[in-house]
This record gives structure tokens, C-alpha cells and sequence, in this order.
């Protein structure tokens, strides 16, 4: 019995680290109340300057990392297993304190503070003795919002995703990609317009993670969000992304990482989250796809 309260203790503090990291529970601001003091400027959304990243033990894995995230679009993250992706993230997240450079969130200085940005973790850490609409509602009810009050905002957030009709299911009742877009409401419940996710699609078959890539785009749009998303997958991040920069290292080998470079597939629906389904399949299988995908590759190496 004891076992099983500390496991649904320990996955809720994972939970709250998805949405709310750790190390700003003790702030009585919520995220929304945060972030709507910034002053936000048209662009960029988020913005790391000439970062360097250095891990615990004192070694230097990143250096002179900058990238611009800008509004209303997703940008994506490709680089090889171990170059640094998930240390940029909690960098960008304010988990991690960079040695060097800042984080700018419209305009502002918020280097090592977290709180401010939405962060989805590959696994998505749904409770399985909850309903939807609980799991959902689970961080507003941690940061002290009554339960009828976060199941009220959680039923709106589920409606707006198109995910209603899931609200009294069990998570085992859903589907890898229905559990995966739960996961993503949830974290956008908490009122950042800035999300940054780590590799949402990994755990998916190819169809799913096709229908998932185009949900995706189509609630950056619907939420007037801006994503950050880590892929190994190339063709994902050039058939979504308005920007993709490219990272390179193995600081485990004593390679630093770095940015390589930057492509930006040739706009063909006037923004990455607009447009058909049958728009996308077009651009899929066009030139200018095969075109930024030999970039991204040939930066790769």
C-alpha cells in the first residue's frame, strides 16, 4: 500500500515537472500570471544568445549556441543521438543555468529561471487511475486551483483540441497518439505560449506520427502557440517546421556541440501551420522538400 502511494506521489512530481518545473514550486506566481507581465515584442517568441552549456561535472558540451524561435510557428531541433538536444531544452525551459550567453522570451531576460515556457517529456506521464479530464486538470489542481474550477478549464482545453469526447476515459482506453495529444493540452493548460517538446512523435508508428505532425500544426494555429520540437526524424522537421537548425557533437567523446546551421524549407502555405491535409501530402513529395532535406542531411554529415 505504501509502495503504491509513493509511485502516485512520484509520478505526480514528474507531472508537475512537465508543465512546472521543479525548481519553481516554492513561487506562488502561476505561469500565466508570469508570463503575461512580459513585455513581448513582434519577434522573437524565444531566443537563446551565444549559449554555452556545461553538464554537472564541470565539462563544457555546448558552446556559442543561438537560435531564434519566432511567433506562431514551429521550429525543430535535429541532431544525432547524444549531441546536446535535451541539454538546449533545459536551457531554454530554465532547468539548466548556462555558463554563458541568456534566454530571451519576448524581449526578457528569463536565463535560469524556470516557469515560463511549457515542456513536454517524450513519456507522457499520464496517470492511469485518473480519468482524461483529471489528468488534464492534475496541474492547475497542483498550483491550487479548485478541482471544479481545473476540470471546468480542462473540458475547454480538451473541446478546443478536438479531444471531447475522451474526457471520461481511462488512459489504457486511449490510443499512443490520444494519449500523446492529451499530453500536449495538458501542457498547454498551463498558459505559456511558448512550448518546447522533446521527441512527442518517438514512441509512434509511421501513420500516427503523420497524423500527429499535422494535428500539431494545426494547434500551433488553433492555440497561437510557438513550438519547439527535438526530431531525429528529417522528413518530419521539414515537412512542419518553418526553421530547422541543425546541431552537431558528442560531448561524451569530448566534441562540443554546436548549431551548423539553419534551414528554412521554401514556404508553400504561407506559414508552417497552415494549409490542407492534401496541401502537406503535396509539399511532401515535392522538390522543394527534397531539396531542404538534402540541406538538413548534408549539414548532418
Amino acid at each position: 500500500m505504501i509502495g503504491l502511494i509513493l509511485i502516485s506521489y512520484l509520478r505526480k512530481r514528474l507531472i508537475l515537472r512537465q508543465v512546472l518545473p521543479v525548481t519553481s514550486l516554492h513561487k506562488e506566481t502561476a505561469i500565466i500570471q508570469r508570463t503575461s507581465t512580459l513585455k513581448r515584442p513582434a519577434r522573437p517568441a524565444l531566443e537563446a544568445c551565444n549559449l554555452t552549456l556545461m553538464w554537472g561535472n564541470g565539462q563544457v558540451v555546448a558552446e556559442n549556441i543561438s537560435i531564434k524561435l519566432q511567433p506562431g510557428t514551429i521550429t525543430c531541433l535535429v541532431g544525432r543521438s547524444g549531441c546536446g538536444k535535451t541539454t538546449l531544452l533545459h536551457a531554454l525551459a530554465g532547468l539548466l543555468k548556462p555558463k554563458k550567453g541568456n534566454v530571451l522570451l519576448h524581449g526578457a531576460d528569463v536565463t535560469g529561471q524556470p516557469g515560463y515556457v511549457g515542456y513536454m517529456l517524450q513519456k507522457d506521464l499520464l496517470i492511469p487511475s485518473k480519468r482524461i479530464i483529471d489528468n488534464v486538470a492534475l496541474p492547475l489542481q497542483l498550483k491550487g486551483v479548485s478541482r471544479t474550477q481545473a476540470r471546468h478549464e480542462a473540458l475547454a482545453m480538451l473541446k478546443r483540441g478536438g479531444l471531447e469526447e475522451t474526457a471520461q476515459c481511462w488512459p489504457h482506453e486511449l490510443s499512443g497518439g490520444m494519449r500523446q495529444r492529451v499530453a500536449f493540452l495538458r501542457t498547454a493548460l498551463t498558459g505559456s505560449d511558448i512550448m518546447l517538446l522533446d521527441e512527442p512523435f518517438s514512441a509512434l508508428d509511421a501513420l500516427t506520427r503523420r497524423e500527429m505532425r499535422m494535428w500539431l500544426m494545426s494547434s500551433v494555429q488553433e492555440f497561437g502557440i510557438s513550438a519547439l520540437v527535438i526530431t531525429h526524424d528529417v522528413d518530419e522537421a521539414v515537412a512542419m517546421a518553418s526553421c530547422i537548425y541543425v546541431m552537431v557533437g558528442n560531448p561524451a567523446q569530448g566534441a562540443k556541440t554546436k548549431i551548423v546551421g539553419a534551414v528554412e524549407p521554401e514556404v508553400r502555405l504561407g506559414t508552417s501551420t497552415q494549409g490542407t491535409a492534401r496541401e502537406i501530402e503535396d509539399f511532401d513529395l515535392s522538390e522543394d522538400f527534397l531539396r531542404a532535406k538534402k540541406k538538413v542531411l548534408s549539414l548532418l554529415g
